[in-house]
């Protein structure tokens, strides 16, 4: 690794806060740097980021300045859990930025997640951290994330998240939770579209939406401006049919809804019906709101259902890859903020054009320091430093 390389990237960890009012002996910047590092190489939790640390001394020694060595887990964990998410967060992004994939995919994903094992107590989950993450679906990186208190507690979060990304000529999905009339101002302020699931959290707009659609559905949509899309999916002993309908005569929500929501441009009905051998079909209709009176339905369908993409491409690859759900670190926002490097440590393998996964990315990191390198500076070569807090 270059000192040159990394210099910037302290200065920007620089910006943190650091927590300790007494007992600095371990640099703020360097412990963040470290921390990632590990993470990128295999370790799931502070005492896997302390060893790997250790073990690795010296080489860190080539371009850290670690006066007093390495911390142990326990100074890693009081530190995190004590340093500001937020600060953390801007951290990261600007990282991101340097990159140039700050705000990259013309479909941004907001949806939250649990981190299972983070409560205090077995007795007691209500402390369990949540984050709330932006994920764009055609590139599959993270755009942003915030903690909350709780799932109940997303409504307040996702305003701020998408503060925090342009949204301009970008189309945000967000399920029923997020269809709220602030939100949808925001985005289209913003310049850019939604796509809002509705359901019975804005009853009078759940209930028209579903009356408009059922009935353009039971009329074969004869007559009603707008399109319709089916898609069939098998494999593995299923069959999946979706079927989309859309139209753009939202007029007929009335005047008094459309006042409240002047941004519905059109509304949409998706039905999935699955067939699964030796089980009965199923079937669920789900309803939309949309801002961009130009989408058909076949491009509605492909962005509902890229919103889900989130649940692979994130939450999944988080679980799989890098052991979050049974990750047992839980005090203060140590969760929260390993999490965030996690994360970060998942665009960053993300944007490395090597053809493995995400796992086999991490042991890579580990056994090959020029690997490491350029997933950690992609697209430099040792000795130039990126453009971070020049």
């Amino acid at each position: 690794m270059d000192a040159s390389a990394v210099a910037p990237v302290l200065r920007l960890a620089g910006q943190v806060t650091d927590p300790r009012r007494h007992n600095h002996l371990h640099p703020l910047p360097q412990m963040i740097v470290m921390a990632l590092i590990a993470i990128l190489c295999g370790s799931d939790g502070w005492d896997d980021v302390a060893d790997f640390c250790l073990i690795r001394k010296e080489w860190f020694e080539g371009f850290l300045s670690l006066p007093h060595g390495i911390p142990s887990h326990d100074t890693f964990g009081r530190v995190f859990a004590r340093l500001d998410p937020l600060q953390l967060e801007e951290v990261l992004r600007q990282w991101m930025n340097a990159l140039n994939q700050g705000s990259g995919g013309k479909l941004i994903a907001v949806d939250g997640k649990s981190l299972r094992r983070s409560f205090e107590h077995a007795w007691d989950t209500s402390g369990m951290a949540h984050l709330v993450s932006a994920f764009a679906s055609e590139n599959q990186l993270v755009l942003g994330q915030l903690g909350v208190l709780d799932k109940e507690n997303e409504i307040a979060a996702i305003p701020k998240l998408l503060a925090m990304i342009d949204l301009k000529a970008s189309t945000v999905t967000i399920d029923a939770i997020g269809c709220q009339r602030e939100i949808a101002r925001q985005i289209t302020d913003a310049k850019g579209h939604y796509v809002l699931q509705v359901k019975d959290n804005q009853p009078t707009l759940h209930a028209k939406v579903k009356a408009l659609m059922n009935e353009a559905i039971l009329e074969g949509m004869s007559g009603w401006k707008g399109s319709t899309f089916e898609d069939v999916d098998a494999g593995h002993g299923r069959i999946e049919i979706r079927r989309v309908w859309l139209t753009t005569e939202v007029k007929h929500l009335g005047a008094d809804l459309l006042a409240l929501w002047p941004s519905i441009k059109a509304i949409a009905a998706v039905e999935r019906v699955r067939e699964v051998i030796g089980k009965q079909p199923s079937t669920e209709r789900h309803y939309y709101i949309l801002s961009n009176g130009k989408c058909n339905a076949q491009r509605a369908g492909e962005i509902i259902r890229g919103h889900w993409s989130i649940e692979n491409g994130l939450h999944y690859v988080l679980d799989v890859s890098f052991n979050e759900d049974h990750s047992r670190v839980r005090k203060g926002y140590g969760a929260e903020n390993l999490s965030r490097l996690r994360r970060m440590g998942a665009n960053l393998l993300r944007l490395n054009p090597t053809k493995r996964s995400i796992k086999g990315q991490r042991k890579r990191c580990e056994w090959s320091d020029d690997y490491l390198f350029q997933t950690l500076f992609r697209g430099l070569q040792p000795g130039q430093a990126p453009a971070i807090a020049r």
